[in-house]
């Protein structure tokens, strides 16, 4: 079926045909004839690469030019970038997009002038309970990644929020995307969908298993040459010989770092000059993203044609890398399995290193075929490659056997419900009672009856588990059980914070036992990553000596203790480790040390910076709704966490730009605050700065500088007519 041919207008048409589609995919068509333009409600499940996001393209572009108005909800926040990149291209065909990814207890009004919306389903849960006025305006709704259904993480929460979503909106259309979906027909009858299905791909998938000296696909084998003694080395050079690319998957980060550090040395002996330069400029480029012992790992692997990527690297070298890999100048990227939750990084060969994954409660235990199909699914650039191959490696014949027995002629598991635990509704009962969703208990039932839980399972199974929520909410007085479910103050504040309950029980317990411990920085960071909202960092077998060295030291710090239980101690001591990283954050101390003394990457402070901040906010909050005397302290430390910066540098870091180091020598140089900054002068402050960030920082405070001839940025930002001056975030 041709573009031409199918119901859409003809912009959107002429959009697709002059970017060099002009037919569609059988999956496609498939959903077309199913009622894709018609509002049907359609739930694609269809192998990667197979043009299932252009299924939700046709769909909220046929929808924006009558006047709709679309969300696109995505697992991941780099996805949710993504896929904002390629919705900006409908620019010219007056459709506008938005990303909604800032702070979980905002209402991103200014949303609702967009046509297509691109949130992650936290952050649209948060836009419903802050009462965002434009969600009842969504026509089309589209979920990507819909089998994250699955996940015991983020699962509860894209299940409540999409069945929310459609009680909100009955007349909207779902439309709902995955390659890996077992019990597709129950999916689909939860949706009120059409369901699509096909195997279809546009590059033939070959899946096979490799041992000795040859990879075993269902008909027949490849040989491979073990030129260098290395069964990885050996697969990687031989795709490479014919022009494509791999992607390895490791097990851990270390594996991932270790594979890509062998690989790069191999592959810089073969590279031609042009090549190896232009790879030198790739890592010189990431190397100017920080000193850390990680940027130095992974520049190393970059001038060799191979590279790492995981979620210990910035987001701006996750972007160098990915760009990198794109562009076919890396050759291989070695990735922990993050990578294969619908970044779009096709390669012409997917090795599968290690296919078990380590469980804390269970040790190493091998991956669920789900997961095996979804990086498998990698495998194949459409337009670039022939075919696409996946390659698990086996160690022995009988593993042989069982890899092709358990992964390659396997379906996936079927997609269940994770609702039904007391922390998975916590969050969303309080969510309901707050914005009024449900008065009482009764129609808090009849609202997790319209859950895929209570598809696939009768309701009154929850029954137990909700009247233990509300007893915990309303023993911690955030709802009130009384001839009906009613919240308090709090339980409203707790909601449009979008933090755990137990998170604000933990905050406001501390908050009351602040005065009978010497409070310090260390104290407050410690009680907020004792909240099970913190992601508190593992304890590796040395930590425990000079951790419990700063616990002597610091004992009368804590107001969050550990209990008697040595499991107990060990998540007290968790915790103290993440507490001493933000420590370390907002003293300004070096990444480079942060990174060395804790074990973790550049990426992981960030994170870590990046939650804290959330938390810290919401203490702030908490704080101040109870009339605590510490809402001030944990506002000053929100702040200092967001930027990793001493409380003298706040008057001064929030410019544009100026980060905590150059900020520190701003303020060594005798500017601290902005008005010294502004009357510095251009020529005292490019000694400092630079004379691009010296400019630009004057221009922030109103000062306009004639240095040397303006950029075509600097005049493109001028002609748009955009102001210069600071902006406070």
């Amino acid at each position: 079926m041709k573009i031409s041919e199918i119901n859409i207008p003809r912009t959107v048409s002429s959009f697709y045909i002059g970017s060099g589609i002009t037919e569609l995919y059988p999956p496609q068509v498939a959903a077309i004839e199913s009622g894709l333009l018609d509002g049907k409600n359609i739930l694609a499940a269809v192998p990667t690469a197979s043009g299932k996001t252009m299924l939700a393209e046709l769909t909220m572009l046929s929808s924006v030019m009558k006047g709709g108005k679309c969300l696109y909800i995505v697992p991941l926040r780099a996805l949710a970038s993504e896929k904002y990149e390629r919705f900006r291209e409908f620019y010219d065909l007056g459709v506008e997009a938005g990303i909604s990814s800032g702070d979980l207890d905002s209402r991103d009004e200014w949303l609702g002038k967009k046509d297509i919306i691109v949130a992650t389903s936290e952050k649209t849960d948060s836009l419903i309970r802050n009462g965002a006025s434009w969600i009842k305006e969504i026509s089309v709704i589209v979920v990507d990644e819909i089998h994250l259904l699955d996940s015991v993480d983020r699962g509860p929460t894209l299940e409540v929020t999409l069945a929310r979503l459609m009680q909100m909106n009955p007349n909207a259309q779902v439309i709902g995307l995955s390659a890996t979906v077992g019990n597709s027909k129950d999916m689909a009858e939860w949706l009120d969908a059409e369901l699509v299905e096909s195997d279809w791909r546009p590059v033939d998938l070959r899946e096979g298993v490799f041992f000795g000296s040859a990879i075993n696909f269902i008909q027949g084998q490849r040989a491979v040459e073990s030129q260098y003694g290395d069964e990885l080395v050996d697969l990687v050079a031989d795709t490479l010989r014919e022009g494509g690319q791999c992607l390895v998957f490791e097990s851990s980060r270390r594996n991932a770092e270790a594979s890509a550090r062998r690989l790069g040395q191999v592959l810089a002996k073969i590279h031609d000059a042009k090549t190896l330069s232009e790879l030198n400029e790739l890592a010189e480029s990431i190397s100017g993203t920080g000193e850390t012992e990680t940027a130095l790992r992974l520049t190393r692997c970059v001038r060799g044609g191979a590279a790492f990527h995981h979620a210990g690297l910035t987001s701006e070298q996750r972007k160098l890398v990915e760009a990198g890999f794109r562009n076919n100048l890396i050759k291989v990227l070695s990735s922990t399995p993050t990578l294969a939750a619908g970044l779009n990084l096709p390669a012409r060969r997917v090795i599968i290193r290690g296919y078990r994954r380590y469980d804390p409660n269970y040790g190493m235990i091998p991956i669920p075929v789900l997961e095996y199909k979804q990086m498998a699914g990698r495998a194949g650039r459409p337009q670039l490659d022939p075919y696409g191959e996946s390659v698990l490696i086996a160690r022995s014949f009988d593993e042989l056997q069982m890899l092709k027995e358990q992964y390659v002629l396997n379906d996936a598991e079927e997609i269940w419900s994770k609702l039904g635990s007391e922390n998975a509704l916590r969050t969303h009962i309080l969510s309901a009672v707050s914005t009024r969703l449900a008065g009482s208990r009764d129609e808090l039932m009849d609202f997790l009856g319209l859950t895929f839980y209570a598809h696939q399972q009768e309701t009154w199974k929850l029954a137990a588990v909700v009247d233990e929520v509300i007893g915990f909410l309303g023993e911690n007085r955030m709802l009130l059980d009384n001839e009906g479910l009613f919240p308090t103050e709090l339980g409203e504040l707790v909601s449009k914070l979008y933090i755990d309950p137990l998170s604000a029980s933990i905050m406001v317990d501390g908050l009351g036992r602040l005065a009978a411990v010497r409070t310090t920085d260390l104290t407050v960071l410690h009680l907020i990553s004792s909240t099970p909202d913190m992601h508190s960092l593992f304890l590796r077998s040395k930590d425990y000596r000079w951790l419990n060295d700063i616990v002597s030291e610091h004992c009368d710090e804590f107001v969050q203790l550990a209990g008697q239980e040595s499991r107990d101690f060990e998540w007290f001591l968790s915790d103290v480790k993440t507490a001493l990283v933000l420590r370390d954050w907002i003293s300004e101390t070096g990444e480079d040390d942060i990174t060395s003394r804790f074990n973790i990457g550049p990426g992981d402070i960030r994170a870590q910076a990046d939650t804290a901040r959330w938390l810290m906010h919401s203490l702030a909050r908490i704080a101040g709704y109870l009339g605590s005397e510490y809402a001030g302290l944990a506002q000053e430390l929100a702040e200092r966490i967001s930027y990793g910066a001493a409380k003298e540098l706040l008057p001064i870091i929030k410019l544009r730009d100026i980060g905590r180091v150059r900020a520190r020598k701003l303020f060594n140089a005798g500017y601290h605050d902005l008005d010294a900054i502004r009357n510095a002068g251009f020529d005292n402050l490019e000694k400092i700065l630079g004379p691009k960030i010296a400019k630009n920082t004057l221009r922030q405070l109103g000062i306009h500088v004639e240095h040397e001839e303006e950029t075509v940025d600097e005049q493109a930002e001028k002609s748009t007519g955009q102001q210069n001056i600071l902006h406070f975030h």
